[in-house]
């Protein structure tokens, strides 16, 4: 079975017949005609350089099973395709994924699009399909990361070491848009947990800014008469994170898609612990595209799934117009 490139689309040669003939064209952005900055940083000889990329469109084929869906949309770095993903997961090939970092519906019952269930009653059966799918596209070495609830990420936990993942960590993502639970206490955090397929082959020190008082510019911790040994590039990175803005404001998110967002602050941590430019990104619930914009941003290679919203995705990016949050993270290595 062959294919053939005109456009930068996956087509079968011969048959006119085919599933991938019958399906609808895939969207191309051409990188050239995008205004976008590309922040790509190295660390080489401890300076920060940026890397420079030639404009192209990304080739899904080697990744995906002969006979699979064409992608929704193309871009320089990845892919997008409009589905199910437990439908169109068992198209993508074992081995061939650095990084898997899986958003999914919380089963709160919110209305997200018209084919999205969030009230399942078999929610941790659903979760451990998809799961036991992203854990065989992992590389060895890989790294999964899954944002949710705290009640569900504890059983979830569970099922990734019986997956044969190592734990890393659990990551306490700050918020203060919850209310108070009569007879509980204030729920004040969101669980990120971080896994890996064995030892991870890449985790990248990253380092925040020292704290400084926003009114005198002071810094607001001495650090126990030791300021003077710390490392002027920051402090490392935390399990707690209590610096990651809400998304609110109509400049950081579409108004195509009314459902909660995520801080693109949040998906540039990942994406830089885990992963080298080039490498493979997987995002199996696509939602607003977060994920995919940053890794396009910091030249990593991405594929995606969405069900409801790839339209809102590709407008994201026909239009480049979806702001990022600032971040003054520091990257070692």
């Amino acid at each position: 079975m062959t294919f053939s490139f005109d456009t930068g689309l996956p087509r079968k040669s011969g048959n006119a017949g085919t599933l991938l003939d019958r399906q609808p064209p895939t969207i191309i952005i051409n990188p050239k005609r995008v205004k976008r900055s590309l922040e790509i940083m190295s660390v080489q000889g401890g300076k920060q350089v940026k890397l420079e990329f030639s404009h192209q469109v990304f080739d899904p084929t080697p990744y995906v099973a002969a006979s699979s869906h064409r992608p929704t949309l193309c871009t320089e770095f990845g892919a997008l395709w409009s589905g199910d993903c437990l439908e169109l997961l068992p198209q993508i090939k074992s081995d061939t994924v650095d990084t898997v970092f899986a958003d999914p519906p919380f089963n709160l019952g919110k209305e997200y699009g018209a084919k999205s269930n969030d009230r399942r009653d078999d929610y941790l059966d659903w979760c451990k399909r998809w799961i036991s799918e992203c854990v065989r596209l992992l590389k060895p070495g890989g790294s999964f990361f899954t944002y949710n609830l705290p009640k569900w990420n504890i059983p979830i936990g569970n099922y990734l070491e019986e997956c044969g993942l190592t734990f890393r960590h659990w990551i306490a993502v700050e918020i203060s848009a919850c209310l108070p639970i009569p007879g509980r206490l204030h729920p004040s955090h969101y669980s990120l947990l971080y896994y890996s397929k064995g030892k991870p082959k890449t985790f990248r020190r990253i380092r925040t800014p020292i704290a400084v008082c926003r009114h005198c510019g002071k810094e607001v911790k001495d650090y126990g008469g030791h300021r003077g040994a710390m490392n002027p590039n920051g402090v490392n990175l935390k399990d707690v994170w209590t610096d990651i803005p809400p998304v609110r404001h109509k400049k950081f998110k579409s108004d195509s898609r009314k459902a909660n967002a995520l801080s693109t602050k949040l998906l540039d941590r990942v994406v830089e612990m885990s992963t080298h430019p080039c490498d493979m990104v997987f995002d199996p619930f696509g939602g607003s595209g977060t994920t995919f914009a940053v890794c396009e941003r910091k030249g990593r290679h991405w594929m995606g799934i969405e069900l409801d919203f790839a339209d809102v995705i590709v407008e994201r990016f026909e239009f480049d117009d979806i702001k990022n949050h600032k971040n003054d993270d520091y990257i070692e290595g």
